[in-house]
């Protein structure tokens, strides 16, 4: 199982530049139309090149966030997990 840190929770006007096209590919599947304004949170995947992008709007608890992690294979630290809990 990889490990999940937060590289950073940006409203979408203020995201850098690199995880654009994560966010545009995450958003395609969960069918989502971005506003400027939506909080995203992105986790860097210890161990590989890859993020994970959460649309916080979209999640009610951490369960559901644990949950969509460990589908992929992965879990958050303790850290950005008490980071993202203040988000939601």
């Amino acid at each position: 199982m990889f490990v999940a840190t937060l590289a950073g929770v940006f409203k979408y006007a203020d995201l850098p530049e690199k995880y654009g096209p994560f966010v545009q590919y995450k958003a395609s599947i969960d069918d989502k139309t971005i506003n400027e304004n939506d909080d995203i949170a992105i986790l860097d995947i210890t161990g590989t090149e890859s993020v994970h992008v959460l649309f916080l709007d979209l999640y009610k608890n951490m369960k559901e966030i644990d949950e969509e992690l460990k589908a992929a294979d992965a879990k958050l630290n303790h850290r950005s997990k008490q980071v993202l809990e203040g988000y939601l």
